[in-house]
């Protein structure tokens, strides 16, 4: 029995998402509708992937039931609803706004903003608390970089040895 034939080109398709593909359901679905192409018996395939019969026979069928979506988004996860990311989209924006600033202007000694530094403006302005991960994902979806100031002490001259008596070669 012949669960599914694929045509050439939806062949080429998923033989490059099973291929290299960084999320893991596509790629097992790919491999499945694959394997049923190429004949492979459904009890095969469902050793080969750990799935039961009734989970292969739902990917065939909603690969079959999309058919007027292009290949590789009929193998893709449909959009799931969830809450969405308020919080995280008024820290970017009052992100955004403060490192355009000195954090001087705030009255902080420190000469950089700081996940800290950031998080306690953020709770200031939106008056609800804010994790830190949240204001560090924020400052790497905005990419942004930054490095302490290094405090350089006293440094020795490069003549500090002619200056105490001494030199470099005896």
């Amino acid at each position: 029995m012949v669960l599914i034939r694929l045509a050439s080109r939806a062949r080429q398709i998923l033989r490059r998402i099973a291929g290299s593909n960084a999320d893991a359901r596509e790629v097992r679905r790919a491999q499945i509708l694959l394997w049923l192409d190429a004949r492979t018996h459904v009890q095969e395939v469902t050793q080969r992937v750990g799935r039961t019969r009734q989970a292969i026979y739902a990917v065939v069928q909603r690969y079959q039931a999309r058919r007027a979506l292009p290949v590789a988004d009929r193998i893709r996860d449909q959009p799931r609803p969830g809450r969405p990311a308020t919080k995280r989209e008024r820290t970017l924006k009052i992100i955004r706004a403060l490192l355009t600033q000195s954090p001087s202007r705030y009255d902080y000694p420190e000469p950089v903003w700081t996940v800290p530094i950031l998080r306690d403006q953020v709770q200031r302005r939106l008056k609800c608390s804010v994790h830190a991960r949240t204001v560090r994902r924020a400052l790497h979806q905005l990419r942004h970089r930054f490095k302490r100031p290094r405090y350089i002490f006293a440094q020795r001259p490069a003549t500090w040895r002619q200056s105490k008596g001494g030199s470099k070669h005896a």
